[in-house]
């Protein structure tokens, strides 16, 4: 588990990484084509808000992985004796597995099946918004095996 941990870290930080450089090139291809060539890309508007999307959601999983950047209050948890405090960060990497299952994977799952089904296509770039979206329930997948790989790692400490 350990491995596949390393792995999923390695490939979502070099998607992260991947993703903000495209977007940096997108924006500034929008600023010099629509200011020094005067006619502005008709796609680059259209990508960064894919681009905005893709990073976000792959950010929030990659962030989840890394247990100490994750934004939360503990100082409840901080004052709790250290059994009751394993206990309870249990029972928060289950709700958060439950979350990225039911909402994300599931949900998220619906909805990329419903654009594809239905043939929903992005006006600009021409691809099919279920592609744009399927990042969703990827990311569900991934938090829920971050989830089970904290809870896994308190066990041991």
């Amino acid at each position: 588990m350990e491995k596949t941990y390393q792995f999923l870290n390695k490939v979502i930080e070099w998607l992260l990484v991947t993703i903000f450089a495209l977007l940096v090139i997108d924006v500034v291809w929008q600023v010099i084509s629509r200011y020094a060539v005067g006619k502005p890309s008709s796609f680059t508007e259209e990508f960064a808000r894919f681009a905005l999307i893709w990073l976000t959601v792959l950010g929030a999983a990659y962030i989840n992985g890394q247990k100490e950047g994750h934004l939360s209050m503990d100082f409840l948890l901080s004052k709790l004796p250290e059994n009751k405090r394993h206990s309870r960060q249990k029972v928060i990497q289950i709700v958060m597995a439950l979350f990225a299952l039911i909402i994300m994977v599931i949900g998220g799952g619906n909805l990329v099946y419903t654009t594809l089904s239905l043939g929903q296509i992005s006006s600009a770039l021409n691809v099919p918004l279920g592609f744009v979206y399927s990042i969703v329930p990827i990311c569900g997948l991934v938090i829920m095996f971050f989830s089970f790989y904290n809870i896994k790692k308190l066990n041991f400490e």
